[in-house]
């Protein structure tokens, strides 16, 4: 049965819009995050692509490419330990509050 990502052709055969897009600022920090946590020895490329494909379906097609790696680094900081769900979700929260 193939998993959530392989997608071929789906949901339609319209061509794939390769054009660029500016990048917004949480974009570039999710993917400063991915380049220390690799230098840090917590994540490669196999381990940050297994997280991904390991969403289940209506997680993945709900989020966007860079919200798919926030996801695969927080499955994979609690797999190793590093910290636990609990204290993911109270930093959020905290940041969150800040930001009102």
């Amino acid at each position: 049965m193939p998993k959530v990502h392989d997608r071929g052709g789906w949901p339609n055969d319209d061509p794939i819009d390769h054009s660029e897009h500016k990048m917004e600022e949480w974009e570039r920090l999710v993917d400063a995050l991915n380049g220390v946590l690799g230098e840090k020895g917590l994540k490669n490329t196999d381990q940050l692509r297994r997280a991904i494909e390991s969403l289940d379906l209506k997680t993945y097609e709900s989020l966007s490419y860079y919200e798919k790696w926030t996801a695969a680094m927080e499955t994979l900081l609690v797999e190793q330990g590093v910290m636990t769900t609990g204290e993911i979700d109270a930093k959020m929260a905290e940041l969150e509050r800040g930001r009102k």
